[in-house]
């Protein structure tokens, strides 16, 4: 999709699992297993899907994927499948190799964002993208490196803590445009200081939707993973975001809805519903 200056391309790095009743949070597995059904193991499909962004000199990529650095255990534990295409095929089907990325935008450090980047080579760790500032906030930073119990887990410091040892990672702090056309909006619920890429050429604008609604189903207001730290600040954040997207007539682009890669919203009489389900092309 051509947005300004900008084409914007999604990229498939995985499939993954994660289990449903921590997916939907509150609601009744009755009401999120119609529309995600789960495996033998409670376990719902997920996709690990990333942004391509490229023009004004730049080849952007927000997120990485769970990445490659993973032993058979978590691989089954969840049921990671690069079947249908991984980072690095799904990057050269667009004629874009490792060194031609000149930004990563990382929307926060958990595992299934920031896997992809750093690699292995030489049973060392380094950026997977030799070339590339890496970008995160530094609110989240600083939570990455003290995180709390409910947390810890989706934190895997190989991950990143490279990037900081190479010095390719940046700080930065707060909303602002990264590159012309290109806003970071900051959201707290789910993590401190998640960042949401915007793209907007003054007709079209996509939102990076990222954690603040994962799938097409994360739509309605009270449907906020039991991952998020803060979920009523998540859900004013999507009152508010959800809102200005319907308003504005934004693109949402989903990162983990296994089938749908983008989404329009139509008013309900409770907020929002899925309008439209759109590919990028």
């Amino acid at each position: 999709m051509k947005i300004g200056p900008y084409d914007v391309y999604p990229i498939e790095t995985a499939h993954f699992a994660l289990d449903g009743g921590a997916m939907f949070g509150i609601v009744p597995w009755v009401f999120w297993s119609k529309t995600n059904p789960p495996d033998e193991r409670q376990r719902i499909e997920l996709a690990a899907r990333c942004w391509l962004v490229r023009g004004n000199g730049r080849t952007i990529l927000v997120d990485g994927g769970n990445g490659t650095k993973w032993n058979e255990r978590l691989k089954d534990i969840y049921k990671l499948d690069t079947s249908r295409g991984d980072l690095f095929s799904s990057l050269s089907a667009h004629g874009v190799t490792p060194a031609d990325v000149t930004d990563v935008i990382l929307t926060h450090l958990h595992f299934d964002h920031a896997g992809g980047s750093t690699i292995i080579v030489d049973s060392r760790l380094v950026p997977t993208f030799p070339n590339a500032l890496y970008y995160v906030q530094k609110k989240h930073w600083e939570l990455s490196q003290q995180p709390s119990e409910k947390d810890r887990g989706s934190f895997m410091p190989d991950d990143f803590v490279p990037l900081m040892e190479h010095g390719v990672l940046k700080l930065v702090e707060g909303e602002f445009e990264i590159f012309p056309g290109i806003e970071l909006l900051v959201c707290n619920g789910h993590t401190t200081a998640q960042q949401l890429p915007k793209i907007s050429d003054g007709k079209t604008t996509m939102l990076f939707c990222c954690d603040l609604v994962p799938t097409a189903s994360h739509v309605p207001w009270p449907y906020v993973m039991a991952y998020d730290v803060r979920p009523l600040v998540t859900i004013e954040e999507k009152k508010k975001i959800l809102g200005r997207a319907y308003e504005e007539r934004w693109i949402l682009f989903l990162e983990h809805d296994p089938t749908t890669e983008a989404i329009t919203l139509q008013p309900t009489q409770k907020g929002f519903a899925v309008d439209q389900r759109l590919k990028i092309v």
